[in-house]
């Protein structure tokens, strides 16, 4: 599936739940549904500046795609990175980098993030984004 069509299943999802504590309902069950990260990857390097919690990412490239695994010790951040995670993780490094990530403000989650939460998101995007810069051939 391509990166907008995932984006747009999301959108839907999202969009599904008028009152915004529904929709942090839903970030925590998405965080609580991803696998847990193997703790040989939670490491300072793993680690992403410019969260307020504590979020990994770990990159592989495996055959030609991008493969994220991560992990958050806040629920709310972990639902976010799971987002991310079902948005990026199996495409290519230049779909990645080509990746208008328009969910963010169609779901509202810009505007309803607190100001370093909202930082955090940008901070994992740029990070996958480097990752993505690093494997493009």
């Amino acid at each position: 599936m391509m990166i907008n069509e995932i984006q747009d299943e999301i959108i839907e999802e999202f969009n599904d739940f008028d009152d915004w504590m529904d929709k942090y309902q839903m970030l925590i069950d998405l965080g609580n549904e991803l696998e847990p990260l193997d703790e040989k990857y939670k490491t300072e390097s793993n680690l992403i500046d410019g969260c307020q919690s504590r979020v990994w990412v770990q990159c592989d490239l495996v055959d030609g795609n991008i493969e994220l695994q991560a992990d958050s010790d806040a629920l709310i951040v972990k639902g976010i990175v799971a987002l991310l995670l079902r948005i990026l993780s199996g495409h290519t490094p230049q779909e990645i980098l080509d990746a208008d990530l328009y969910f963010i403000d169609q779901i509202g989650l810009r505007e309803h993030l607190s100001p370093t939460r909202s930082n955090g998101l940008l901070a994992m995007i740029k990070q996958i984004r480097i990752y993505a810069l690093a494997y493009n051939n």
